[in-house]
């Protein structure tokens, strides 16, 4: 199995691919999958994904699912 990572834009730090913690996967009005968490110092991260990536960081066990 293919190691899962959730990564994101840090808006407020310009940085690429910052590491998501405590995410939580949810679902849009419009069936999109959307990350959400943080990065560990105080910023909050969201991020987009299709819904393989999202079901496997569920049943990785590095995101809680939230519908």
């Amino acid at each position: 199995m293919e190691d899962v990572t959730l990564t994101a834009y840090n808006v407020k730090t310009k940085e690429k691919n910052v590491p998501i913690q405590d995410a939580v996967i949810t679902k849009t009005a419009r069936g999109a999958y959307m990350a959400q968490g943080h990065d560990g110092k105080g910023s909050k991260l969201t991020t987009l994904m299709n819904e393989a990536k999202a079901l496997a960081a569920i049943k990785a066990g590095i995101a809680k699912q939230g519908w």
